[in-house]
């Protein structure tokens, strides 16, 4: 139980990237003006090109996760899993660190979920 739920909080970190890449790569100069409310309005076209790369590196993030879900091997797949939601937590902290508190709750916390339920999984 405790690692379809591990797997659960993987899926939705995953997906929660993919947003953040189609939002950074694709959405940048609309929609996520919305989103970065705080961000000034006259930056986000300057900015374009180094948001799209930044949402490339999501877009990384998100498919370690999904792979780390496909992976047949029982240990690899909770090694792969580890080590993207460790990625994506030390993303997430420092960016509540240096840009939004709010980034550690969206981010960080779920990684640091999934990474609590897989080293339970495995003591278990």
């Amino acid at each position: 139980m405790i690692l379809f739920v591990a797997k659960i909080i993987i899926a939705v970190v995953a997906l929660l990237h993919f947003y953040f890449l189609w939002l950074e790569m694709f959405a940048w100069t609309t929609k996520a003006k919305k989103v970065f409310r705080k961000f000034p309005e006259d930056l986000f076209e300057p900015t374009k090109t180094l948001a799209a790369n930044q949402g490339l590196y999501n877009g990384f993030l998100a498919a370690g996760l999904v792979w780390s879900l496909i992976i047949q091997d029982p240990n690899w797949q909770v090694y792969v899993a580890l080590f993207f939601l460790g990625c994506v937590a030390v993303a997430g902290i420092y960016g509540a660190l240096t840009v939004s508190k709010k980034i550690f709750t969206v981010q960080a916390l779920p990684a640091l979920l999934g990474i609590a339920l897989l080293l339970i999984h495995q003591m278990l």
